[in-house]
């Protein structure tokens, strides 16, 4: 049992919840402060992430799923646990239906705005995975709606949704777009022989980075914009030039023609830097107010 466990664990990358988790803790952070001034409940903590373990298994399974046939293609992906024959079709499915269960459980013990607006994440949870076969747009899609999670942390809490929810949403939405643009240059060459869309494909590597550099340029505006609009202060903006200076270092690790850095780039930096914001917004709303 534990060792199927580790399969599913292996297969939704738990790991790499540290991308989004920071920032839906910030959201609900900030929407209850901004909003109510007040901190987020010990109950409203435990649902937001039960909500979001549930939204981000359901999304991962369902792209493995649904990729299975290109991951055992792929040299990269051929490991996978669909196409390596560690986990059946059937097995993925339920443990889908199950993670969706838990986002529903905990969506309909938060704010009411949180359940009506679950059709629309659902869709974008399932919508996404197909995105690649018919637009290279689909890094910005991913982003859409990996910032859900930010968002749903701001409506849980609140029951609205107003110009800072929305420009921090946009704001993770361009962060995510940047570091899965770098992160797809290393299947460039797969990619362009199965016709699939990327960034990387229409663009090459090259103009890409650039790109990406472009879409983090645009995320730390977001961020000093968020500053403006909310009760932000200066150990915010510490966080805020730390997630910087980690944007500038991960395009540092990363050249046209040396991709051999891209996982630091692509995991290291980018958990660190969510880890990053979200404490120095704790910092600056909760302990120094």
């Amino acid at each position: 049992m534990f060792k199927k466990v580790r399969i599913f664990l292996e297969m939704i990358k738990f790991e790499h919840t540290i991308f989004a988790l920071p920032f839906a803790f910030m959201g609900a952070l900030l929407g209850a402060m901004v909003v109510h001034q007040r901190f987020p409940t010990l109950p409203e903590w435990g649902w937001i992430l039960m909500a979001m373990f549930g939204a981000r298994s359901a999304a991962m399974a369902l792209n493995r799923l649904i990729d299975a046939a290109i991951d055992a293609k792929n040299p990269r992906t051929a490991n996978r646990a669909i196409p390596a024959g560690l986990l059946k079709a059937g097995e993925v499915i339920l443990f889908t239906a199950v993670s969706f269960g838990l986002l529903f459980w905990a969506a309909a013990n938060l704010e009411p705005l949180s359940v009506y607006l679950l059709p629309i994440a659902v869709f974008m949870l399932v919508f996404y995975s197909f995105t690649k076969r018919f637009t290279w747009l689909c890094h910005v899609v991913l982003g859409l709606t990996i910032a859900l999670a930010p968002l749903g942390g701001w409506v849980a809490v609140t029951n609205e949704i107003n110009a800072p929810a929305l420009i921090f949403y946009l704001t993770v939405s361009l962060w995510t777009a940047g570091f899965d643009v770098i992160y797809a240059c290393q299947d460039y060459e797969f990619d362009k022989k199965e016709g699939l869309n990327s960034i990387p494909v229409r663009f090459g590597i090259a103009k890409s980075l650039w790109i990406a550099r472009g879409f983090h340029i645009a995320t730390a505006f977001g961020f000093i914009l968020l500053l403006f609009l909310t009760q932000l202060s200066w150990w915010y903006i510490v966080g805020t030039v730390i997630a910087s200076a980690l944007l500038i270092y991960e395009h540092l690790l990363v050249k046209p023609h040396d991709l051999s850095k891209l996982n630091t780039a692509f995991f290291t930096m980018n958990g660190v830097l969510s880890i990053v914001v979200f404490c120095f917004t704790l910092i600056d709303l909760v302990v120094m107010k």
